[in-house]
């Protein structure tokens, strides 16, 4: 992926391979691992819900959520290509002459992706059982803990579980990018609305549900996640250009379909109290016939089967960089983990919670977390000692600072709200 092509030379002196479209086309991967995690059952159902009770006034949301990731992401892949670390192992390190502070943050973040793993866990599973039961009529609670086994065989079956998952994720987010694309041009929304609600406003009532829009986009162990799956994909900085081709494109994608959904939601269930997109299947019948329900259905499937294969990587791989473990199936611990994660998520699935609830507690979480991983990733790519000319320019870390701000206003409402 390093060949020899010529090299430009940025503002900085900072000197790049030059990519041709179709180089950087065929050298896309950690991006849409990342989008496939984040466009699950989570991010629907929030999205649903955000345009059945406030139209298309929550679009904004959409828009910042997808700036807030394309810098985040890029933040992180640039420090995994860059130190050729990942992002627990890299805070280890830079702390290692601090060992109270080190201790601190190894637990404040252990406890938080954990916490917020199994409840992603539980309502990725909660989701695509939903979207199962809806097609086959098999009671959801049966589908969840099948589909937990499966999860357990798809993450253990191979020896190459990224490169496996970024094959599985290019699928099925094709799939929601279809399904859920073609659902909003077939609602026919008002177009003159939609621009409106690009305009930053909180409804009253509003704040808990912007929290959760933003929430499942900017996810804490996706930047983990991407700083461990881009320093595997690259090893040279020169490749910066096709990480951050990659990063923009895939997230892009993620917020089309995303706003395509919430679109939907607001032209045709809007006012109605939902549990997720297969609600929206009913309204959709005068259009899409007897088809409306499968072809939801198959959009839910397919988010559920992108997010929850994520999840318990998610949470092993940032253990593994905070304990020293291994990223493979030889370190029990590591193997553990996936198991334990998906254990927990498959009992929140038979709990008999509400999807929408178990969504909303894991924003809480991530309201707490989120903030904290933020603020972390700016000042470690900011630091010329770790990342040297690769460092974060001013307008990134001003742009970084001001996303970090913004999650901690919303986190800190986003959690008001919930309790």
């Amino acid at each position: 992926m390093g060949d020899n092509k010529a090299s430009k030379s940025s503002a900085n002196g900072v000197l790049y391979h030059k990519y041709t479209l179709k180089e950087k086309l065929k050298n896309m991967g950690p991006g849409i691992l990342v989008v496939g995690t984040f466009m699950g059952p989570g991010s629907i159902t929030s999205a649903t819900r955000a345009g059945a009770d406030f139209g298309y006034t929550l679009l904004w949301t959409v828009v910042f959520s997808i700036i807030a990731v394309i810098v985040l992401q890029e933040m992180a892949s640039r420090f995994g290509i860059v130190t050729q670390t990942g992002l627990a192992d890299g805070i280890v390190s830079y702390l290692k002459d601090r060992p109270t502070v080190k201790a601190i943050m190894k637990a404040v973040i252990a406890i938080s992706i954990s916490l917020g793993g199994v409840a992603y866990m539980g309502g990725d599973l909660t989701g695509t059982a939903m979207g199962v039961s809806t097609i086959s009529g098999i009671p959801s609670n049966i589908v969840a803990a099948v589909w937990g086994c499966c999860i357990l065989i798809i993450i253990n079956i191979s020896n190459d579980i990224l490169g496996t998952l970024m094959k599985l994720l290019s699928v099925t987010v094709t799939i929601m990018a279809i399904v859920f694309t073609v659902t909003m041009i077939v609602t026919k929304p008002d177009v003159s609305e939609v621009f409106a609600g690009l305009v930053p406003r909180i409804p009253k009532g509003a704040a808990l549900t912007c929290g959760a829009m933003i929430g499942t986009t900017v996810v804490p162990y996706n930047m983990f996640i991407h700083a461990t799956s881009s320093k595997r994909t690259w090893s040279d900085p020169k490749q910066l250009p096709l990480s951050r081709f990659d990063t923009t494109v895939t997230m892009i994608i993620g917020g089309i379909i995303t706003a395509a959904i919430m679109i939907s939601a607001g032209t045709v269930i809007r006012g109605l109290e939902v549990n997720s997109a297969a609600d929206m299947a009913v309204a959709l019948e005068p259009l899409l016939g007897r088809f409306a329900k499968p072809f939801l259905c198959i959009g839910m499937i397919a988010a559920g089967v992108s997010a929850s294969t994520g999840t318990p990587l998610g949470v092993s791989f940032v253990l593994s960089g905070l304990f020293g473990w291994k990223t493979e199936k030889s370190d029990k611990r590591y193997f553990f983990t996936n198991i334990i994660v998906l254990a927990i998520g498959i009992i929140v699935a038979l709990s008999g919670f509400q999807p929408v609830k178990i969504i909303m507690t894991a924003q809480a979480v991530n309201g707490i977390f989120l903030p904290v991983v933020v603020f972390l990733l700016i000042y470690l790519t900011s630091r010329k000692s770790l990342m040297g000319k690769y460092k974060s320019t001013p307008i990134q870390t001003f742009l970084g600072f001001l996303v970090g701000l913004v999650t901690l206003i919303v986190g800190i409402s986003s959690i008001i709200s919930f309790f």
